[in-house]
């Protein structure tokens, strides 16, 4: 049982991880939006291509509420925040209780 557990712990660490990740990637590609970036620079081109299947996934289920205000990622990260405190917070418990 002590294996299952720290598998559990270690997969809600390694996950809380990427999570995070994410969330600083999505943060980066909403300010480098505010200005006009350089579409060769390999940050902006590797930002976009880890951001944009999730953020044109959202966009594509989201009505435009105001004329050219992107909400998708404000709603990427709001989701990345319920799974960081929903997700990770199950998987550690269920660890902690497998005792």
């Amino acid at each position: 049982m002590f294996a299952l557990r720290h598998l559990l712990v270690a997969l809600a660490q390694v996950l809380n991880l990427v999570l995070t990740m994410y969330m600083w990637l999505i943060i980066a590609r909403a300010l480098i939006s505010w200005v006009n970036p350089d579409p060769y620079n390999p940050i902006v081109r590797f930002l976009y291509k880890v951001t944009e299947p999730v953020l044109a996934w959202v966009r594509q289920r989201l009505p435009l509420v105001y004329s050219g205000l992107d909400l998708s990622p404000l709603l990427v990260l709001l989701a990345i925040v319920f799974l960081k405190n929903f997700l990770i917070a199950s998987l550690l418990d269920l660890a902690y209780r497998t005792c």
